[in-house]
């Protein structure tokens, strides 16, 4: 119950990133570019400030931190570009869909392959979020866009398999944090120039920053070894979903009847996953 518990806070988390950085970019209180930026920098901050007070340091110079590092920067900067041509829904599945593949296929991989319920529990989910999230009408696909995207998926991903092997999730996530601001900066600025950012946006970034995100992916570190790569990557497919209700409750969107069906597609696709098997 405990662990359930702590996964559904962190989803949570997950999805009020994308609240955040909806309402602030959606009003005009920040560009992506520079929401992303922010949001790293508070997430470096307050981590930092949480290592020091334990009397720690950050373990900024290991070999584990070129992937730590590198995968958040790879996300961070991915999601935060593609999301200048892609339509949301459209990006989440692609982000998610590619997460997914990555995931499923290291373990496979590594010698622990997903069990057929496994699958099929991922599949039925990922059928839920794509009913959920499927963009209504003809659109059409810009394929910058979906590339950037599909490496921030390949980034997360790695970030995630990254986190079972911290022994100290909060340092870790911390150092990742802080190595990747410079970077995340320089792939940024160039293409999105000065960020925009009013009051309003500030105070988003950082929050989103500083809790849902450094909080929350130091939680997600200490997750991410019990529940294993096949479950970790199924769970993660409720957090769009918990996005756009989030979206009807605080922004006042609209509720569509396929917001609740796919969701309860999603969340049975999820139970049949991550359900042990009963003993023989």
């Amino acid at each position: 119950m405990r662990l359930f518990l702590l996964t559904a806070l962190t989803m949570t988390a997950f999805a009020a990133n994308s609240v955040l950085n909806r309402l602030a970019v959606a009003q005009g209180w920040a560009d992506p570019g520079g929401f992303a930026i922010l949001r790293v920098l508070a997430g470096a901050a307050m981590l930092t400030v949480l290592v020091l007070a334990q009397g720690q340091r950050l373990p900024l110079w290991r070999r584990r931190r070129l992937l730590g590092a590198g995968s958040l920067t790879l996300y961070m900067v991915g999601f935060s570009l593609a999301y200048l041509t892609l339509d949301a829904g459209l990006g989440a599945l692609i982000l998610f869909g590619v997460v997914q593949i990555a995931m499923f296929g290291w373990s496979a991989a590594t010698g622990a392959p997903p069990t057929m319920r496994q699958m099929a529990g991922a599949a039925i989910a990922f059928g839920g979020l794509v009913w959920v999230l499927w963009p209504a009408g003809a659109f059409r696909v810009d394929a910058g866009g979906a590339g950037l995207m599909a490496l921030a998926g390949i980034g997360w991903a790695a970030y995630t398999l990254a986190g079972r092997r911290e022994a100290d999730a909060l340092a870790a996530t911390g150092a990742n944090f802080a190595l990747a601001l410079p970077l995340t900066a320089a792939a940024i600025l160039p293409v999105t120039g000065v960020p925009a950012m009013s009051g309003a946006g500030l105070l988003l970034a950082t929050v989103s920053g500083a809790v849902t995100s450094g909080l929350g992916y130091a939680l997600w570190y200490r997750l991410v070894p019990a529940l294993g790569p096949v479950r970790a990557a199924t769970v993660q497919l409720s957090a769009p979903v918990i996005a756009v209700l989030g979206g009807v409750l605080l922004l006042g969107e609209t509720a569509p009847l396929r917001l609740l069906l796919g969701g309860a597609v999603l969340l049975g696709g999820i139970a049949l996953s991550i359900r042990r098997a009963p003993d023989a």
